[in-house]
């Protein structure tokens, strides 16, 4: 027969309090390299947005222009030729405006009024409550860049008043 194996001469009570230290131990550990691998990843978001907004915030401006140019050439083209011509050149700028990081605003009627990327270039009355503070109608487009309006949406905004 085979002798049991040798057994710790050690109380039982200290190694327990070793092992509880132990397991602290690697609890703080643990706890700092998430919070550093949560720093890192918080910091590589906040520069991949910096580069996507402080990078290509002129251009994304400048097409900006660009768009509604074309926008304004497609109103007083001569031909529905014209007309579908600057119509496509508008789309193709306003998709690099999106690629860029951009977001054309173009609120339609009846949309709530978001202060946050909307001014208000008229009023208008309405008897109908349910209309209040929403937008009647577009003037000019805005521009919103990773979240941040840059150029608010010129509207006419509707008013509720009492008959």
């Amino acid at each position: 027969m085979t002798e049991p194996a040798a057994r710790s001469t050690e109380d039982p009570e200290t190694t327990l309090d070793q092992l509880a230290e132990r397991i602290e131990d690697l609890s703080r550990v643990i706890a700092r390299q998430a919070a550093t691998i949560e720093r890192m990843v918080d910091d590589a978001k906040d520069r991949a947005e910096r580069d996507r907004a402080g990078t290509d915030l002129p251009l994304v401006v400048e097409l900006f222009a660009l768009h509604a140019d074309t926008i304004a050439c497609a109103a007083t083209a001569e031909s529905p030729r014209e007309r579908d011509a600057f119509d496509a050149i508008a789309t193709r700028v306003e998709r690099l405006i999106v690629g860029r990081g951009g977001a054309i605003v173009t609120p339609r009627p009846d949309t709530p009024f978001d202060a946050l990327t909307m001014e208000a270039a008229d009023v208008t009355k309405t008897d109908d409550p349910a209309a209040d503070r929403t937008v009647d109608g577009l003037r000019q487009p805005g521009l919103t860049v990773s979240g941040r309006s840059i150029r608010p949406a010129t509207v006419v905004v509707r008013r509720y008043v009492e008959r």
